[in-house]
């Protein structure tokens, strides 16, 4: 199976993402999240560096519980408009939320 390159939006979520779980993470080591989350700390590693920009849901959704985040939470986070974006689009096709 050929692996289709990431859109720049894709990017941009993984890293925000990644941001969010490391946020989240604060002081508590990365073994001890993956290993209470039940994967690897390789791929918490690349989730919170942005390189695995699409992780599994099921992945995620082991992460977000382990640290105390709600997956609206993570959804909402990842999900936000790029600001600069925002303010360059015409009144009335602004995405607010």
């Amino acid at each position: 199976m050929v692996r289709l390159p990431l859109t720049p939006a894709e990017v941009e979520r993984g890293q925000r993402l990644g941001a969010l779980l490391r946020q989240a993470r604060g002081e508590r080591s990365m073994l001890e999240t993956a290993l209470d989350a039940r994967v690897s700390p390789e791929t918490l590693r690349k989730i919170e560096s942005g390189r695995v920009a699409t992780p599994a849901f099921s992945t995620i959704a082991s992460i977000a519980g382990v640290l105390g985040l709600s997956l609206d939470t993570v959804w909402a986070e990842i999900n936000q408009p790029d600001l600069a974006e925002d303010r360059s689009a015409p009144a009335a096709t602004r995405v607010h939320g």
